[in-house]
């Protein structure tokens, strides 16, 4: 790679870092084969999220000046970085995949300016994402309405049966019959 790509990547990284990414995780490749590592990024595709083995003072330099600067020192031996828009998706497909698979270890990263350490990234992908949590307020904002729903169509069911009733008392049959 010569001068010019390694200022080019420096410029995207630093534009994502910016720009695009709310979460970003630092892992350590400890021997992924070529597989694995194509396994891992077709994940995060699927997820909204992006996992890149960078060197690491390529990587520090496009942090400088972004909210992300504070994990700096968490560049060290054979890493990658992962980052997404959504608060949890890097974090979520690097920590699943971490579990299954013990030669990439999550070594920490930042939510925004908040640094985590491994068990934060751990804890973050454990919450639901921005659409999980979307979905669940949709949820509970229509829980009442179905509840109303329902309420005004009880008065109507509940009279029903009390003619119903009544009818049997009489000895006419139900009010259906008689109607």
């Amino acid at each position: 790679m010569d001068r010019a790509e390694k200022r080019e990547l420096v410029s995207s990284l630093h534009q994502i870092f910016s720009e695009h990414a709310n979460l970003v995780v630092v892992t350590r490749n400890r021997g992924l084969r070529v597989h694995e590592v194509n396994d891992l990024r077709g994940k995060m595709r699927e997820n909204g999220a992006q996992y890149k083995v960078a060197k690491n003072r390529l990587a520090r330099l496009a942090l400088e000046g972004t909210t992300f600067e504070g994990i700096q020192p968490l560049f060290a031996g054979p890493t990658a970085i992962s980052w997404s828009n959504d608060p949890v998706a890097a974090a979520r497909v690097v920590s699943e995949f971490a579990n299954k698979n013990n030669r990439l270890e999550i070594v920490g990263g930042a939510l925004g300016s908040k640094e985590l350490d491994a068990e934060g990234v751990d804890q973050l992908a454990k919450m639901p994402s921005l659409e999980e949590a979307r979905a669940q307020v949709v949820g509970v904002i229509q829980a009442p309405a179905q509840r109303i729903a329902t309420l005004f169509q009880e008065p109507g069911s509940r009279l029903a049966r009390v003619l119903n009733a009544y009818a049997d008392e009489q000895g006419g049959g139900s009010a259906e019959e008689a109607g």
